[in-house]
């Protein structure tokens, strides 16, 4: 077990699943634009051929968390929620405190099996991106520009496409709208001052017109609402890098499922609502912070072996070709070039062993 821990401290271990991501990326990106004739024959196949091959890249990065790391994940819910996990349309609603709760998230999605086919609201920029911002548009990805007035109406179309989507989707909401930092609470708290708003400990003020928005275009398609409060134990603050540096972290999640009916349609209401459940969500963090726990019993679903397969898949069939290109140069007498390259990884891995204490904190996630 220790070797193992070595191992994946190594560069060279993060720099070949880098490279199984981004160019398996690419190839799934490429495939996902061959689907573009397949959607004026068959919208609805072609849908689900997209899911799949989402599930191909966003999987990866779950199975980082899952097996590469050996993060857990504790899920506090109700059981009887729990049978329709999975089994119907929902809006999920995020905290964000962390650099990797979106990575959470998925991975509860991938656990009840709605991974490839889960949406999120997202930057306008993301869209163009390989890979990720890519996957993301051919799913059908709601993104918008962060300016209300072009938004409202472009946001609204999106989500009304979505109507007649043939897959079970979760739709995962950050509505804070930014992660969590002290100099950002304190501004949100001064607003809500402002605002006669009750403050909020644990969380920033929710931005309302974009869950509002959700609601009522979603109504008839989802029906509940996934009240989500993630923490993490003994006061850990996990970030990618530690992650790909094989840490292991425990997550505790609290999920509330809130039928969609008992939200009101009505703007005004819905957003005193969604403040009131921020109210709630503040309360069951500071229930945490006391006490280590949510409230209610553990009901955790287990690890499915497809996040794993199909990693396993991609580095078989990416890593084999330059592990034969690297013995076609030892026997073709090259192997000066292959110890160049082993001196050249193995100065990188002591250059960020020497880096990776100050920058580990400091990795930032750029999903929104």
């Amino acid at each position: 077990m220790g070797l193992l821990r070595l191992l994946k401290t190594q560069f060279l271990c993060h720099l070949i699943i880098c490279y199984v991501f981004l160019v398996s990326g690419i190839i799934i990106n490429f495939l996902q634009l061959c689907t573009l004739p397949l959607w004026g024959i068959n919208k609805q196949l072609a849908r689900r051929v997209n899911c799949r091959l989402a599930y191909c890249i966003s999987s990866q990065m779950v199975a980082m968390l899952e097996w590469w790391s050996g993060t857990e994940c504790s899920l506090y819910t109700d059981p009887e929620s729990y049978k329709l996990y999975g089994k119907e349309n929902a809006i999920v609603i995020l905290n964000h405190n962390f650099e990797v709760d979106f990575l959470c998230g998925w991975t509860f999605c991938e656990r009840f099996g709605v991974l490839g086919s889960s949406k999120v609201l997202a930057k306008q920029e993301l869209a163009y991106m390989p890979v990720i911002g890519w996957m993301w548009y051919f799913l059908e990805i709601v993104f918008c520009k962060r300016k209300w007035e072009e938004d409202r109406r472009t946001v609204a179309q999106s989500l009304q496409r979505l109507q007649d989507y043939p897959e079970n989707f979760w739709f995962l909401l950050y509505c804070e709208g930014t992660r969590f930092t002290e100099k950002k609470h304190k501004i949100s708290m001064e607003v809500a001052e402002k605002k006669g708003l009750p403050k909020l400990k644990y969380h920033l003020l929710p931005r309302t017109k974009g869950f509002c928005v959700t609601a009522q275009n979603l109504r008839g398609k989802v029906t509940a609402v996934y009240d989500s409060t993630l923490n993490f134990r003994n006061n850990q603050t996990p970030t990618l890098l530690g992650m790909l540096n094989g840490k292991k972290y425990h997550a505790d999640l609290y999920v509330r499922r809130i039928p969609l009916d008992s939200v009101p349609e009505d703007e005004s209401e819905c957003a005193a609502w969604l403040h009131k459940l921020y109210q709630e969500k503040d309360e069951f963090q500071e229930q945490y912070s006391q006490t280590g726990r949510f409230p209610g019993p553990i009901v955790t679903p287990p690890r499915r072996p497809w996040a794993l397969i199909n990693w396993l898949f991609w580095v078989g069939l990416l890593v084999c070709p330059l592990c034969m290109l690297v013995l076609q140069l030892i026997y073709s007498g090259s192997a000066f070039t292959v110890v160049s390259t082993v001196v050249l990884c193995l100065t990188g891995t002591e250059e960020g062993k020497e880096e990776g204490g100050g920058k580990e904190g400091g990795a930032k996630s750029h999903y929104c």
